[in-house]
């Protein structure tokens, strides 16, 4: 079933979300009107929310697959959240390069200890600590175990960068939905792009899993094969 599915995904996913993809770019660049305050900068803010979005939502299928390593101790679910981890990672790099990027013009400054920025920071040390933890520990079912509880603890940071906004005072704008209830984007087309952008990469992060996913899987065969060899 696991094979199945892999094989449907790797076949399927590459063009719609190449083509997303590419209809992002144009929408971003081409279609999108520019922000009366912030100017063209603005327009990194198309590729910083969804990069967001697809950390959290890796992280959290990280957290769930852990959980169901711990309860099940089958390789699948470890597989599932080490993939989901990986992916994770490379989103929450994302935000962090285009954050600054963003913040520079507006800010005045690349960096802020701004609680949304810090506990965003510290989502992505733990993960790193999770990637660190399997790198260097000799015992692979104990790294398993071990990362399995560094991804649940870690996945507990996303509610407070979430509410980050609103539990502290802070800097960071409230761009998708502001103090008072009301809509940041003011404008049809930015609503319709952030919606493309956002579709684009989770179709191109689904597609980066899979293909993760499936190459751990190759791993874990050439290992069970080289074991087997060695025994006969």
């Amino acid at each position: 079933m696991h094979r199945r599915l892999e094989t449907t995904l790797l076949t399927i996913l590459p063009l719609p979300a190449s083509l997303a993809v590419l209809t992002s770019l144009w929408a971003v660049f081409f279609w999108v009107p520019t922000e009366r305050f912030q100017g063209i900068v603005q327009r990194i803010f198309y590729y910083h929310v969804p990069s967001a979005w697809v950390c959290f939502v890796a992280f959290i299928a990280a957290a769930i697959a852990s959980i169901l390593y711990l309860a099940t101790s089958r390789s699948v679910w470890d597989r599932t959240a080490r993939a989901s981890v990986e992916v994770g990672m490379l989103f929450a790099s994302l935000v962090l390069i285009t954050g600054p990027i963003w913040a520079r013009p507006i800010w005045g400054a690349y960096w802020t200890w701004d609680a949304r920025l810090t506990t965003t920071l510290i989502l992505w040390l733990i993960f790193a600590g999770y990637l660190m933890l399997r790198a260097y520990t000799r015992d692979q079912e104990m790294a398993s175990r071990l990362a399995a509880v560094v991804a649940i603890v870690g996945s507990l940071d996303i509610p407070l960068i979430v509410f980050s906004t609103r539990i502290w005072r802070t800097i960071h704008p409230a761009v998708l939905k502001t103090a008072d209830g009301e809509s940041g984007l003011t404008d049809a087309a930015m609503i319709s792009t952030l919606m493309i952008c956002l579709a684009a990469f989770t179709l191109m992060s689904i597609w980066i899993w899979t293909l993760r996913w499936s190459g751990l899987r190759l791993e874990e065969e050439v290992t069970r094969l080289e074991g087997a060899a060695a025994a006969s």
